[in-house]
């Protein structure tokens, strides 16, 4: 949990909230992310004069991956910059989308834990290789071929396009 004190928040004006988000967290079970190491936080959190908490700042941690063509594990740097806006469900009456937050109304503290494995689900990149030219496993034998090479035949044609090659030739 990464709590947002809305009392002290609404004393104060702002507020910074640092923290870190532990790689084994439940928080990041059924999302497929895999942290290597703490996901690091450094928010700042404001009032605006409509009753609105904008909350802004830094994410910061590392991502085991697994490269896409040789499954070789792979870190892959997270840095991204976050925006939230909170506000109270009187103020969003039934208008409320996905980029509005409601505030809940009875809780002191709004958990910025979820707003952030959101926004890390969102960012984090989807296809990861090892190096640009990665050269992947052999898909008949599964050598890895950056290692070293093996001796299958690589059929270069699909055979469903033969009957199009042969029009193409005649």
């Amino acid at each position: 949990m990464l709590p947002l004190d809305l009392a002290r928040l609404s004393r104060e004006g702002s507020l910074r909230v640092q923290g870190e988000i532990p790689a084994d967290a439940p928080l990041w079970e059924g999302t497929g992310i895999r942290l290597h190491g703490p996901l690091r936080v450094d928010l700042k959190a404001s009032e605006s004069g409509s009753g609105e908490v904008v909350v802004r700042g830094m994410v910061d941690g590392l991502l085991d991956h697994k490269c896409r063509r040789c499954l070789d594990p792979v870190v892959v740097p997270l840095r991204e910059e976050v925006t939230f806006v909170f506000a109270p469900q009187d103020l969003l009456g039934d208008d409320v989308d996905g980029e509005i937050r409601v505030l809940p109304a009875q809780d002191p503290d709004v958990d910025l834990a979820e707003p952030i494995r959101e926004e890390v689900v969102l960012v984090a990149p989807s296809y990861i290789l090892c190096e640009p030219d990665c050269r992947g496993l052999c898909p008949q034998c599964g050598t890895d071929l950056n290692e070293t090479t093996c001796e299958c035949a690589v059929e270069d044609s699909d055979p469903r396009w033969d009957a199009l090659r042969a029009l193409k030739n005649e």
